[in-house]
């Protein structure tokens, strides 16, 4: 690592302790070890103040292990994140995943980033989510992430209550390549179907919607769609 990177994150580190020392008194909790985390997610993961510091908080335990892991093992690129995680065990990311997962913290209202996009623009990120475009074999967005969008357990995330900045650079980064999950890495291929403008599309509509009550992510994945394919991921088995 290059040592700039190691002083950034060693700075980081020592302000967060210190912080997290004067904020409040030490107790030998999650809540406590995971200040960290929260100086950049929020308070208990709720999202940070800007675009890219995305919710923890009730985020199916399975997809924030793999996130983890994917950050550890180099799948995704941050540098304070990979020092952060570099020395914790496999059992630890369990734990930290288990703790974020476990939490009920309201999502805010209205959405984080509503779109004033163009109605017809709208339309086809709606189109896309909820349907699809065969003719592209793009499947809609609810076939792995639920018919509410707010995720299936174990492994799958909610796609609404998230700023459309967020969304874009996820895409981005699967395009890319500069994130990737475990192989087959479903998103990847879908992302890298979808052009400029649907990428568009589909991230203003979905950062357009409130998020429902409850918001919990459902069970399990919803019944496959007549003439839909089945979608194989390898970090949603």
């Amino acid at each position: 690592m290059h040592y700039a990177t190691v002083k950034k994150i060693a700075g980081w580190v020592l302000w967060a302790a210190s912080w997290a020392a004067s904020a409040a008194p030490f107790e030998d909790s999650m809540a406590q070890r995971t200040l960290a985390c929260t100086g950049c997610h929020g308070a208990q993961g709720q999202s940070g103040p800007d675009g890219y510091y995305p919710r923890l908080a009730g985020k199916p335990a399975g997809y924030l292990y793999n996130q983890l892991r994917n950050i550890q093992e180099g799948r995704r690129h941050y540098a304070l994140m990979e020092g952060l995680l570099a020395p914790l065990s496999d059992a630890y990311l369990h734990d930290i995943a288990a703790h974020f997962a476990s939490l009920e913290i309201p999502y805010p209202h209205p959405p984080p980033s509503a779109a004033s996009a163009d109605p017809k623009v709208l339309a086809r990120g709606q189109t896309l989510a909820r349907q699809g475009d065969a003719s592209l074999n793009l499947p809609a967005c609810t076939q792995c992430h639920g018919n509410a969008l707010m995720g299936v357990q174990p492994s799958t995330p909610a796609l609404l209550g998230l700023p459309r900045d967020y969304l874009n650079a996820q895409l981005g980064g699967w395009q890319t390549g500069q994130r990737k999950a475990q192989a087959p890495d479903c998103m990847a291929d879908i992302a890298r179907r979808l052009s400029d403008a649907d990428v568009h599309a589909v991230t203003s509509w979905l950062a357009s919607q409130t998020v429902p009550q409850p918001s919990k992510a459902a069970a399990a994945r919803p019944a496959l769609a007549a003439g839909a394919k089945a979608i194989v991921c390898g970090s949603a088995p």
